[in-house]
């Protein structure tokens, strides 16, 4: 497992190692404007040496929930074709945070759907957000599932010699799915996510930090932040932690990304010398 491979463009990239991005935006109700600044940031954080990049949530359209409907496609799709372009330019695996999945003139409801491509630009997993924000926050009420459907499958997918385990948001609040996660392999715990401000400040690093430390796992977790068109606002603080729960990189309050170094020997040393996921007593849970 040890050594080097060559990415589409022939650049070298370490097999036991990978470069992480965590990108964050404030993203708007306008389309075009979005990719623009998904595009530059991206391209920034590759230049920066990223290797993988992830966006956050619903980063293509955020803002009005009026206009999720007609910005809604089917995956794939332009969106999906756009990332898996980026991907296979860059020579990156590109975790294409979320969009809205669906049929733009129907009546269904949509997913909250975040994708995954290899350095080729092929897309190679999809992941429908499981658990829906249907919550009394401080600062107003939110009703996720007015608009999206739930998902009803974990979902792995593979950059290099990692599993990444796929997620979005509100999942972080249900740690059985990252602890089934790991149990199946993950390697790194991928959150994009829009979390609110009242709840961002008293919790985000939190659960993050607590899902690494639980699961022993790196936790790649990039972030809407500011006001958004309908008033609200986004915590951001986009963040990578490691699987000790140190932060390794943490944004501030502006659009960028952060970059950090995940080492999978390390996470394995750990493992191995700290066998927390080994240790569990399964048989014992059951009666309780």
């Amino acid at each position: 497992m040890h050594g080097n491979f060559e990415n589409q463009e022939g650049k070298v990239m370490n097999r036991r190692r990978i470069t992480g991005a965590a990108i964050q935006m404030s993203s708007t109700p306008e389309k075009a404007e979005n990719f623009e600044t998904a595009e530059r940031l991206i391209k920034e954080a590759v230049s920066n040496g990223a290797e993988l990049v992830a966006l956050p949530e619903l980063w293509s359209c955020h803002g009005l929930e009026e206009v999720y409907r007609e910005n809604a496609e089917s995956i794939p799709g332009p969106t999906t074709e756009f990332l898996g372009g980026l991907a296979n330019e860059l020579g990156v695996w590109v975790l294409g945070g979320s969009i809205l999945e669906g049929d733009p003139g129907g009546a269904d409801q949509l997913y909250n759907t975040s994708t995954f491509f290899e350095p080729s630009g092929e897309m190679v997993a999809s992941y429908r957000k499981i658990h829906l924000f249907d919550v009394k926050a401080p600062d107003r009420e939110y009703v996720e599932s007015r608009t999206i459907a739930p998902g009803r499958e974990g979902i792995t997918a593979k950059a290099g010699v990692a599993t990444l385990g796929l997620s979005v948001c509100y999942d972080l609040r249900f740690p059985e799915l990252y602890r089934l996660l790991a149990l199946g392999g993950t390697k790194i715990l991928a959150v994009p996510s829009a979390f609110t401000l009242q709840t961002g400040k008293d919790h985000w690093e939190l659960l993050l930090r607590a899902r690494a430390v639980e699961n022993q796992a790196y936790v790649l977790a990039p972030a809407q932040w500011g006001q958004k068109a309908d008033g609200r606002w986004t915590y951001g603080r986009s963040m990578i932690a490691d699987p000790w729960g140190t932060v390794l990189a943490q944004c501030p309050d502006r659009d960028g990304y952060a970059l950090a170094t995940l080492d999978l020997d390390y996470l394995d040393r750990l493992r191995a010398e700290f066998p927390a996921l080994a240790n569990r007593r399964p048989e014992t849970y059951e009666g309780l």
